[in-house]
């Protein structure tokens, strides 16, 4: 699952390349890519997997080795979305005259940037079928809305633009992959997941946007964060049904995508408002897609993309010494495993490791104990090496 998700965040960088030039990849995110793997999901594997990956030359982000990444029309639509959606962001920067945009020269050019962000974003989304006017429009009102609002207005009034746009960009996948009968399923998904995204945002800006005076729509509206927490567990379990409602290629094909929007949306809530990632609900976790899909594996955390393991790999003290710097430049050692440089043995993240004493799995296999089983504390065939029915789970 690691392998096939750098597959796709490497694919969307270089689509966004294709796209616009080497400047666009800044544009890289990790929600777009989440656009790559429904289409592939999807979409039947007709010429094996030569069709869907390319072998991408050195990177640094990968411990300057070379990597197969996702390529096709999935990629190509997480670009688009991608750079429509950065010029927004890029734009609304510039109005509120955030930093260094704040002088004119840098808005100046941060303007320029946008426009042909913009137009390099239509042109790749005509290309795909992909009307990116209704990304724009949702932008468009989003500040409209936002000067509209006060106590008392719904949170889901302000979110209602994300939720439109990743709706829109969420059911194209549908289209490209052939299989129309997925689109009200994923709009679906779409929808919740925007407000899901729009939501953490604000709560996790919540205190800086207090010592800034910077407009946050939870403060603004005066919601309790008690009633925020309910929207965001209401809208994973949301996104839950609907992925319920979607054929998949395969099973094994669908396991990243059920991976990355069930699963790694409820880790992100509880990261959000700091609450144990082991308290998932076991009513949602024991039925229908879980059963089919198996247990979650631990995904990366963001900002620091692993380099996939290549055992046994040996390098000179030149290189070797040059691809450590970058290991610790791009927090690698800390924040995820990687391999050595010098000798190509795994090793272990400064700050990876799993603390989870009450569970009694025996730290790393936590996230299994809490994910992968059934309702009676049985262990529901999850390959966890007993450690579900150890932990008493």
């Amino acid at each position: 699952m690691r392998g096939e998700w750098m597959a796709h965040l490497c694919g969307l960088c270089l689509a966004l390349r294709g796209a616009n030039g080497q400047f666009a990849r800044v544009a890289t995110n990790y929600d777009g890519l989440v656009i790559s793997v429904l289409v592939e999901a999807q979409s039947s594997r007709a010429g094996g997997t030569d069709a869907w990956r390319r072998t991408a030359g050195p990177c640094p982000l990968r411990g300057m080795r070379a990597a197969p990444v996702a390529r096709g029309e999935g990629a190509r639509l997480a670009a688009s979305v991608s750079l429509v959606l950065a010029s927004a962001k890029m734009r609304d920067h510039v109005a509120d005259r955030d930093g260094l945009l704040a002088r004119r020269p840098v808005a100046a050019a941060a303007r320029r940037v946008a426009a042909t962000w913009d137009r390099a974003g239509a042109r790749t989304g005509s290309e795909l079928g992909f009307d990116t006017a209704v990304l724009v429009d949702a932008v468009d009102r989003q500040g409209g809305i936002e000067a509209l609002a006060g106590a008392g207005t719904p949170l889901t009034v302000v979110t209602e633009p994300t939720e439109t746009a990743t709706a829109a960009a969420f059911g194209h996948t549908a289209i490209l992959a052939g299989r129309p009968d997925n689109r009200a399923p994923l709009e679906e998904a779409g929808r919740l997941f925007g407000r899901l995204a729009h939501l953490l945002d604000a709560v996790e800006d919540l205190a800086e946007d207090a010592r800034t005076g910077a407009w946050n729509p939870i403060a603004v509206t005066g919601t309790d964060l008690v009633e925020v927490r309910r929207l965001c567990d209401d809208a994973v379990h949301g996104v839950r049904l609907a992925l319920r409602e979607v054929g998949f290629a395969s099973k094994a094909q669908g396991r990243l995508a059920h991976l990355l929007l069930a699963h790694e949306l409820e880790r992100a809530v509880d990261r959000a408002f700091g609450t144990d990632g082991c308290g998932h609900r076991h009513d949602d976790m024991s039925t229908g897609v879980q059963g089919e899909f198996g247990p979650p594996p631990v995904m990366p955390p963001p900002g620091a993309p692993p380099e996939p393991p290549r055992e046994g790999r040996r390098r000179g003290l030149v290189a070797g010494c040059a691809v450590w710097a970058g290991l610790f430049c791009t927090c690698q050692v800390c924040c995820t495993d990687y391999t050595d440089p010098w000798h190509g043995h795994k090793r272990e993240a400064w700050c990876g490791k799993c603390d989870c004493p009450d569970s009694g799995c025996g730290g790393g296999d936590c996230e299994c104990c809490c994910n992968c089983c059934s309702g009676d504390g049985g262990c529901d065939g999850c390959g966890c090496d007993g450690c579900c029915c150890d932990c008493g789970c």
